[in-house]
């Protein structure tokens, strides 16, 4: 998938786009993109970052970085994306303004998006605005129960079985693996300590089943109480690996919270718990 950061970028040809912020590219985002798709021309995707709410000074945690919203797209079949990094300069455009710089000039011939969709200063541009403008507008319905702020109710709770439908996919931690304080290694379970971005929301603290390149993980969320440790920590034990993963990206699935975080009474009893965790990380099923 070809992925531009301004118009200029991208060739001005007959498209179909599908537009929106896309948060976690969940079964309501797919719906539009399916849509989008199925309307004719060269499927594309514009799409905003940071989130809109960040910049006009709410606050969003986001489901997925940009880099992983792009290759979930990708992997729906969109075959172009225009990402537009979004200011107030851009907030303030007018709404034809918008669409003469960000659509038109592209070759937007069918504009489809979520039957909430808004654009422009003051989100005064609607589907109306479009088809005086000579763009043909497909509004899609949202898709009942489904939406980012649901889904992120769900991943802050920890309930990442329940998230997992309304994604359409497991939910996922991401980040650069960096380096630790080796006490997995000691212990006899070597971790990758994962970094996530700032902004990406991360679940409740506790016990993870879950996967990543093809290898099961039991993974840590948490302030590793045993230790006493105070700042956050993401450690992935992936099973039966042998590797270096340090300054690499990693992106592990969810699949199920097994468990609080705890402290023991000795190191033995972390070690027993440590390895029931793994027993279960090897059976569990993914959503």
């Amino acid at each position: 998938m070809k992925v531009a950061r301004v118009p200029s970028e991208l060739e001005r040809q007959p498209r179909a786009i599908a537009i929106g912020t896309f948060d976690g590219v969940h079964l309501g985002h797919r719906a539009v993109v399916e849509a989008m798709r199925a309307a004719g021309p060269l499927a594309t995707v514009v799409t905003f970052d940071p989130h809109p709410r960040e910049v006009l000074g709410g606050q969003v945690v986001a489901l997925a970085t940009l880099e992983r919203r792009l290759e979930l797209l990708a992997d729906l079949g969109v075959e172009e994306t225009l990402v537009v990094p979004f200011t107030r300069e851009v907030a303030a455009l007018e709404a034809e303004a918008f669409v003469d710089q960000y659509l038109r000039s592209i070759g937007a011939e069918v504009v489809v998006a979520g039957d909430a969709f808004r654009f422009g200063r003051e989100r005064r541009g609607d589907f109306a605005l479009l088809e005086q403008l000579g763009i043909r507008a497909e509004i899609v319905p949202l898709v009942e129960g489904i939406s980012s702020s649901r889904i992120r109710t769900l991943v802050a709770a920890g309930e990442v079985r329940a998230a997992a439908p309304l994604l359409g996919r497991p939910v996922e931690v991401e980040g650069m693996v960096v380096s630790g304080d080796a006490r997995g290694e000691w212990l006899g379970f070597p971790t990758a300590n994962i970094e996530p971005e700032a902004r990406l929301l991360v679940p409740s603290y506790g016990i993870y089943a879950g996967a990543t390149r093809g290898h099961r993980v039991a993974m840590s969320i948490g302030v590793n109480p045993h230790y006493g440790a105070g700042e956050q920590r993401l450690e992935a034990f992936l099973l039966d690996f042998e590797g270096d993963l340090y300054g690499e990206r990693l992106v592990v699935e969810l699949w199920e919270r097994l468990r609080d975080e705890a402290s023991f009474g000795s190191e033995a009893e972390l070690v027993a718990q440590i390895g029931r965790d793994v027993e279960q990380a090897r059976a569990a099923v993914r959503p």
